[in-house]
């Protein structure tokens, strides 16, 4: 009996029909959520400032559901930290900033990221404010506080931030003017950040279905059971985050003035110049990603130039000290940064004292150096070659040709006397490109009068 397969082809078909309908996901059936964390940790420099940046257009990009900044930072650059702001509030997405783990602050600069966020949380035992702008003072003195018209300028943006994000505009503006500090729970009973929570975990569960306004107008939170995703640094932006550090970036800067110096002055080894064209480009790389005072800039400038010119007009070290003197001067005074911690400065003025001493041991080694040449005979002019020991090249009659050190120089006997190819004579003076030469004293051997 001959089977129709299309009898059976009817049977299987149903089958895959009823399995793909209970196997297929439900389109009703609600994603997980996606939550996205920076961390902004150490000093806010122009690293962190494109990380967060960065990190913002993955979450819209992969349609994350909010962003969490984790602050524990003691200050930065100010261009980093306003950048940051205009990303922050440029976001369609909801931006939660958080000051974690416990025992972080958000000082200076992370004060300004915090009041920015559309959600200001804080663990326990964490604080906030100190964000009066300073200066570098004297090489002994603690910093000071910055002129009235940035303080003015920093306080009033600090009030802007916390006005758009409906915070107390009076109480933000005190962090700046009067050195605020508030722990957690004094921050979150006055209103600058909407709540304490212990650990992540707790804030996502805390801020779900809260509505916040995004650049993309109203959106409710959804946090609950969050799958959290990591923006660490990546190494274009971490090579930026040192880079800018303005303590970083002037020894990168002096590591390569001192290596091409030391390379031009002693040409072949090759490794001083390498170095040196590598941290002398990063170092003034560098400089370009935090303000800076001209007349420091000027006053370093000025310091190479005195160290350039001890090397090829030795004067024993008086143009070297004022050069290094210059030098740590232009150091110290150089960034103008008002948002950083207090304590980098005493840091920074540690690390210019060591770019001097460095420095000075490295004039150091040129004055001796220079000052042991001092005491060797004179190798050039008329007496270069005196008492040295020649070979005729070609016979002296009384004119000829004589091989001294490798070279082939003109030749004339002493006294006239004719002396053969192939003898060893004795060089007595040099006329111009001419040498005066004959047997050594009490040796006739070979000599005719002519």
């Amino acid at each position: 009996m001959k089977l129709n397969p299309i009898r059976f082809l009817f049977p299987l078909v149903f089958l895959q029909c009823l399995a793909l309908f209970f196997l297929a996901p439900s389109f009703g059936e609600d994603k997980q959520p996606l939550v996205y964390t920076i961390q902004v940790d150490d000093m806010v420099t122009s690293g962190t400032a494109k990380n967060i940046q960065r990190g913002l257009g993955v979450a819209e990009k992969e349609q994350a559901d909010a962003v969490v900044i984790l602050l524990n930072t003691p200050g930065g650059l100010v261009t980093a930290t306003l950048k940051i702001i205009q990303d922050m509030s440029a976001s369609n997405l909801p931006v939660i900033t958080y000051v974690n783990p416990q025992g972080a602050i958000a000082a200076s600069a992370g004060t300004f990221i915090l009041l920015n966020g559309d959600i200001a949380a804080m663990s326990p035992g964490t604080t906030c404010g100190a964000a009066m702008p300073v200066t570098m003072s004297g090489p002994g003195d603690a910093p000071a506080a910055a002129d009235q018209k940035t303080i003015n300028f920093l306080a009033g943006h600090m009030k802007s931030i916390a006005a758009e994000r409906g915070r107390p505009a009076d109480l933000a503006e005190r962090f700046v003017t009067e050195n605020l500090v508030l722990s957690n729970s004094e921050a979150l009973e006055k209103k600058v950040v909407d709540l304490n929570a212990a650990d992540l975990t707790e804030l996502l569960r805390e801020v779900h279905g809260k509505t916040v306004r995004t650049g993309a107008g109203d959106r409710e939170l959804n946090t609950l059971g969050a799958r959290v995703e990591a923006l660490p640094l990546n190494a274009h932006e971490r090579l930026i985050h040192h880079v800018s550090n303005p303590t970083l970036a002037m020894i990168l800067l002096m590591i390569g003035i001192y290596g091409l110096i030391i390379g031009f002055y002693s040409p072949g080894f090759f490794l001083p110049e390498v170095l040196g064209s590598i941290g002398l480009i990063l170092g003034l790389y560098g400089l370009g990603l935090f303000q800076g005072n001209l007349a420091a800039g000027l006053l370093i400038l000025l310091g190479v130039g005195l160290l350039v010119a001890e090397l090829f007009t030795p004067t024993y070290g008086i143009l070297g000290v004022g050069g290094l003197t210059s030098i740590i001067l232009g150091i110290l005074f150089f960034p103008t940064e008002p948002l950083m911690p207090p304590a980098w400065f005493s840091a920074f003025k540690a690390a210019a004292i060591g770019v001097g001493i460095a420095g000075a041991l490295f004039v150091a080694v040129v004055v001796l150096g220079l000052a042991r040449l001092r005491r060797f005979k004179p190798v050039h002019g008329a007496v270069e070659f005196t008492q040295a020991r020649a070979v005729v090249m070609q016979k002296l009659d009384p004119e000829g040709l004589v091989k001294l050190k490798g070279e082939i120089w003109q030749a004339v006997s002493k006294d006239g006397h004719t002396i053969e190819a192939g003898e060893k004579v004795r060089v007595y003076e040099r006329q111009g490109i001419t040498l005066v030469v004959g047997y050594p004293e009490g040796d006739e051997h070979g000599k005719t009068k002519q």
